[in-house]
């Protein structure tokens, strides 16, 4: 059985879809592009403050399922320009602990929804 996580503390789908779905105790999150939910504006312009409010919407959306970032086992990682690679990992490394991170992907492509510089989706089991 499926259960549809969503909060307004990260931003709302922009597409036909939820924020995260818990099916048993996975948790399966949407890519979360740095949109602040408190305002509904994108952040732009520097690319650790884009990483950082992606990585808060996870959170955001981690909580509203009774989980944390050491329960994300799975991490997939979309960038527009792989050159940001280096800055993006600083941020995102800050939310982990190096010892139990969780598997991860990095990919560059070129575009992601509203041309935005990365987007990051995560899988969690809760144990």
């Amino acid at each position: 059985m499926k259960k549809i996580i969503n909060t307004s503390k990260a931003p709302a789908p922009i597409g036909p879809y939820n924020q995260a779905v818990l099916s048993g105790n996975t948790l399966y999150i949407s890519g979360q592009i740095p949109i602040d939910s408190s305002t509904g504006k994108l952040i732009e312009g520097d690319i650790k403050k884009e990483t950082k409010q992606s990585m808060e919407n996870l959170k955001a959306i981690l909580e509203e399922a009774h989980m944390s970032f050491e329960d994300v086992v799975k991490a997939s990682i979309f960038l527009s320009d792989m050159n940001q690679f280096s800055e993006v990992n600083e941020i995102y490394g800050t939310y982990f602990n190096p010892e139990t991170a969780p598997a991860r992907e990095t990919v560059e492509v070129a575009n992601l929804p509203k041309f935005v510089n990365v987007e990051i989706s995560m899988i969690a089991i809760k144990q």
